[in-house]
């Protein structure tokens, strides 16, 4: 039957066809709620209120005759005003709710409990409570649900008045969840899903594991609605293919030709409905994607139908030829790509040994290798063929990126000039900035090898620390936080130090700007321990301040006992009740600020009893003293007014300096009249009285 539109009902005057046209829908399609309402509702707003009702009411008695109480729900939610009496709707809706869910035991105490027993006037309140049933329904006594963290289980238990579900899962009973989580933290499982028949039928799984392994697979694919990558899909197949098992299994299920994995970014697989379209799939992205794209593609699918495979790989070929002075890197890739599938021309062959040789472009052609093993093939070719190979490794040296091939390059250096090996690690520690990732590199390998934590130990702990907070790193910043922590590379310098390395050491790291106080004082005790020397300095000795600084520290100690350890505290276990603490985020983020707290409250209280308040008052001004404020004449320039007061205190924009800082500690015991150095400039000092505020 052909549909027409309301509008070209009215254009013909033909509403009796309408009505013809309904009926005979309705006996073919009656699930089809959209087309019913595309009629009805124009209708009534052209003023056939009352025929739009009629029809509404015929079609909501044929939906309730063939148990269709879904649509029946839905029909009414939609237009439930034009479909039946405003005093009908809640009756209506229950009668649905009845069809779907009145043999479960709990459906009559649920209906109470949501407050559906009771008349509503109001629509909106009406639908949220028949969508606060459902919701209850859905998780009602015997379903088989899954959890993440916990697996598969049956809900053992509906609590009304608690408002939470009891759950049996296989490793763990009684599991309680309450009725504003389900949603979010449960999964309902249709029969014949993957996980249900885990729990309902595990020998028939095993026996699909052995007998069809691509079955399996797809399987485990139809458990989401998206493509799924192998951690996923192993993660899915949890307690049917052990460790073991896997290698084995996989390598057979993928190669089904109804498997397609994608194509760049994490690799994910996905289910085709026959060979056939599989391959065309294959083929239509290979035609659309770019040149590193199809090598990609021609890997994953070497094994597919032969014609094709020749097809792409003469492809291939012709585009690297063509292109290579273009992109040597993508040339050197298609060549080891075909020369390991067997499908080498020799063309191609001529066109590699002319790029690696005297003649080719060696800087592009590393530089456009993205795979890091045919960077490392390639390095070996030049290193054969070329007599100014080590230039060249040298220059690259800078500009790689992975640790392993750098190592590579940097052991070759080794071999072959010790002395220019030397340099380059000298000049990464005194320029990290030009080549970060080998700085990385550098402070990385310095952890396992001394001969590396030997050089220059102080500059390279000082240049660890800058770099944790400069720009030029910031790709690398998860592979640097490590080497502040216990066996990382900071703390196994503290061995190759001497006491004024030390001491230079400890200033670094407590002036650092990149670490927060629970990382500086494990490593300053670290220091301590090691040289004892240090030991007063690391617990700290005074520590003068102003009366007010003092007294702002003490309110913090105080914020942080009584209002914010509590809050922490709270978000804590909010956040346990949630679930899985592997996978919850606001746990983990929880935890962290709680060992930040402790930190800051551990080191308030133990700066604060030593803290000592600055007497400004008997202040004796015959020399340079903490609390004083000297005024210093430079040979050319304006003249200055510096303070010093405690680390608390110090504001170097208003010209109030720490008396810890490299420039008050030259300062302090000097006389008026006496001159002190600043970088390239000498000052006198004019006068020296105590610090008014």
């Amino acid at each position: 039957m052909t549909r027409r539109s309301f509008e070209e009902y009215r254009a013909s005057d033909q509403l009796g066809a309408l009505e013809d046209d309904w009926l005979e829908q309705i006996e073919r399609t009656p699930e089809d709620l959209d087309y019913f309402l595309a009629l009805a509702e124009p209708l009534a707003a052209s003023g056939e209120t009352e025929r739009a009702h009629d029809l509404l009411d015929l079609y909501l008695e044929e939906l309730a005759t063939r148990g269709l109480w879904q649509v029946r729900l839905e029909l009414l939610r939609r237009a439930g005003p034009l479909a039946v009496r405003a005093n009908r709707l809640q009756r209506e809706a229950v009668r649905c709710l009845e069809g779907l869910w009145g043999d479960h035991a709990t459906f009559r105490p649920a209906l109470e409990h949501v407050g559906l027993h009771r008349s509503i006037d109001d629509a909106k309140k009406l639908w949220d409570r028949v969508a606060r049933l459902q919701s209850l329904l859905t998780f009602d006594v015997g379903t088989v649900v899954a959890m993440a963290g916990q697996g598969v289980g049956r809900v053992a238990e509906v609590n009304l008045p608690l408002e939470s579900f009891k759950i049996d899962f296989e490793r763990k009973s009684g599991v309680t969840v309450g009725f504003r989580a389900a949603a979010k933290l449960l999964t309902p499982l249709p029969p014949g899903h993957l996980l249900r028949r885990q729990l309902e039928d595990p020998e028939g799984l095993a026996r699909l594991r052995d007998e069809d392994p691509a079955g399996l697979l797809r399987a485990a694919l139809a458990t989401a609605d998206r493509p799924l990558t192998a951690a996923e899909i192993r993660e899915v197949l949890t307690g049917v293919v052990d460790g073991a098992q896997w290698t084995s299994w996989w390598a057979a299920a993928r190669k089904h030709p109804q498997v397609i994995a994608s194509s760049g970014g994490r690799q994910a697989y996905r289910w085709e409905a026959s060979a056939e379209g599989a391959l065309a799939a294959v083929r239509a992205a290979f035609d659309r994607a770019g040149p590193r794209a199809r090598l990609e593609i021609f890997r994953k699918n070497v094994g597919r139908d032969e014609a094709f495979v020749r097809e792409m790989a003469g492809t291939l070929a012709s585009v690297a030829a063509e292109g290579a002075e273009v992109d040597p890197g993508l040339a050197f890739e298609t060549w080891f790509t075909l020369e390991r599938a067997g499908r080498l021309p020799a063309a191609l062959r001529e066109t590699v040994e002319d790029l690696v040789g005297p003649r080719g472009d060696a800087v592009a052609l590393l530089a456009g290798i993205e795979d890091r093993l045919l960077r490392e093939r390639a390095l070996g070719m030049l290193r054969e063929r070329r007599d100014d190979w080590l230039s060249l490794y040298r220059d690259h040296f800078g500009r790689e990126a992975d640790p392993r091939v750098l190592t590579l390059i940097a052991e070759a250096i080794a071999e072959a000039d010790p002395a220019a090996a030397d340099q380059l690690l000298d000049d990464l520690l005194v320029q990290p900035r030009r080549m970060p990732a080998a700085f990385v590199w550098l402070a990385e390998r310095a952890a396992d090898d001394s001969g590396l934590r030997a050089r220059w130990p102080v500059r390279l702990l000082q240049q660890i620390l800058s770099a944790l907070i400069a720009s030029e790193f910031s790709p690398f910043r998860a592979r640097l936080r490590p080497l502040v922590e216990s066996g990382g590379t900071i703390p196994r310098l503290f061995d190759q130090l001497d006491v004024d390395g030390a001491k230079s050491a400890l200033e670094s790291i407590r002036r650092s700007p990149a670490l927060e106080p629970y990382q500086k004082e494990p490593l300053a005790a670290a220091l301590a321990l090691r040289f004892p020397a240090l030991r007063e300095e690391a617990s700290g000795g005074p520590l003068y301040a102003t009366a007010a600084a003092i007294e702002e520290k003490r309110a913090e100690l105080k914020r942080l006992q009584e209002v914010e350890i509590p809050r922490n505290r709270k978000a804590i276990e909010e956040a346990r009740a949630m679930g899985d603490l592997r996978e919850n985020f606001e746990y983990k983020s929880a935890r962290e600020r709680h060992e930040y707290l402790n930190s800051r409250v551990a080191a308030l209280h133990r700066d604060l009893g030593r803290a000592r308040p600055i007497e400004f008052e008997n202040l004796d001004a015959s020399e340079v003293r903490i609390g004083a404020s000297v005024t210093l004449a430079p040979s050319d320039g304006a003249v200055r007014v510096l303070t010093l007061l405690g680390p608390w205190d110090s504001q170097p924009e208003r010209g109030i300096l720490s008396y810890e800082s490299e420039l008050a500690r030259k300062l302090l015991g000097c006389r008026v009249g006496e001159s002190v150095r600043v970088g390239e400039s000498a000052y006198t000092i004019l006068a020296i009285e105590p610090y008014r505020a």
